[in-house]
């Protein structure tokens, strides 16, 4: 009986060790070969007692293989967990990156199309003022044209008043140049002088 436990207790130390990783994680060759070397030792037949003392130490090279491979695991698990921890720092900051460039391009756009606006505001604005100005300037070219022909009007209503005024002052003289040819016509007729005069000579 002090046989077989033994037997039992080499038989299940191998089974202790952790259980192979995933297949989808990569895994170093040497993990590899001990675990087939654990799955051969579990599927050994027990040898007689002779063979005992030689399986022995190849149990505890096993154990050994076990142990050293559960520190490379524990190794390449923190690895792993460093490198996953790595590649989602990444992730997040080409993330981050990824939502700092989308919101710079929207505060751009958002910028250009409201300078957009406001230059089509602008302009419209503009168009409008040089329309009404130029509408003003329309009107004042109408008002001054008619005040120009007011003034051409007036300034021959003038002129016209003048000619009159000059026509009368012309007939006045011809009808005082009459009378006096005729006074004197008759002074010298009847050979009397002016009353008027007489008294300068």
């Amino acid at each position: 009986m002090a046989e077989e436990e033994p037997k039992k207790v080499e038989t299940e130390t191998p089974s202790e060790t952790p259980p192979p990783p995933p297949p989808a994680e990569p895994q170093p060759e040497p993990l590899a070969e001990a675990s087939k070397d654990v799955v051969e030792e579990k599927t050994v037949i027990p040898p007689s007692v002779s063979e005992e003392k030689v399986e022995g130490s190849e149990a505890v090279a096993v154990i050994e293989k076990a142990s050293e491979s559960a520190e490379e695991k524990k190794e390449d698990s923190v690895n792993r967990d460093a490198v996953l921890a790595r590649v989602a720092t990444e992730k997040k900051i080409s993330l981050i990156k990824a939502w700092e460039e989308s919101e710079k391009s929207k505060a751009e756009n958002k910028a250009h199309k409201k300078l957009s606006s406001i230059t089509s505001w602008e302009n419209s604005k503009k168009a409008s003022v040089e329309a009404e100005l130029k509408k003003i300037e329309e009107q004042l070219e109408k008002k001054k044209a008619e005040y120009m022909e007011k003034m051409k009007n007036k300034i021959a209503m003038i002129h016209k008043e003048a000619e009159e005024k000059k026509a009368i002052v012309e007939a006045q003289r011809g009808e005082d140049l009459l009378k006096a040819e005729e006074m004197a016509a008759k002074y010298r007729a009847t050979g009397s002088s002016p009353t008027k005069f007489l008294g300068c000579f």
